[in-house]
């Protein structure tokens, strides 16, 4: 089993900056791609980011240049650098780690940026 803890969320201003954390503890395979996602009200979850474990990165068009994901394997922790928010990014974001066949999923941290 592996479970994710997520923090760093909260509410900011327009053009303001988070960082996001999520710590993976548990059974931990060396081969895996860990990332975030994030589900507004009324709309279904999308993947915003993911990192592997190699280091390759791949992120939503509308948070390229924006949004910055990184990982500390010796920490088992992936980050996201969210910058220059918009009141359109507001939404519960989500850590998620796939290996092998399994998939896991964080609780969710509330993102909210005001115009």
């Amino acid at each position: 089993q592996v479970q994710l803890v997520e923090s760093g969320g909260g509410l900011v201003q327009a053009g303001g900056s988070l960082r996001l954390s999520c710590v993976a503890s548990g059974s931990i395979f060396s081969v895996n791609v860990m990332g975030w996602y994030r589900q507004a009200p009324g709309k279904q979850r999308e993947l915003v980011a993911r990192i592997t474990s190699g280091g390759s990165d791949y992120y939503q068009d509308s948070v390229k240049g924006r949004f910055t994901i990184s990982r500390d394997e010796a920490k088992n922790t992936v980050y996201l650098q969210l910058n220059s928010l918009k009141p359109e990014d507001t939404a519960v974001y989500y850590c998620n780690l796939a290996q092998s066949t399994m998939v896991y999923w964080g609780q969710g941290i509330q993102v909210t940026v005001s115009s």
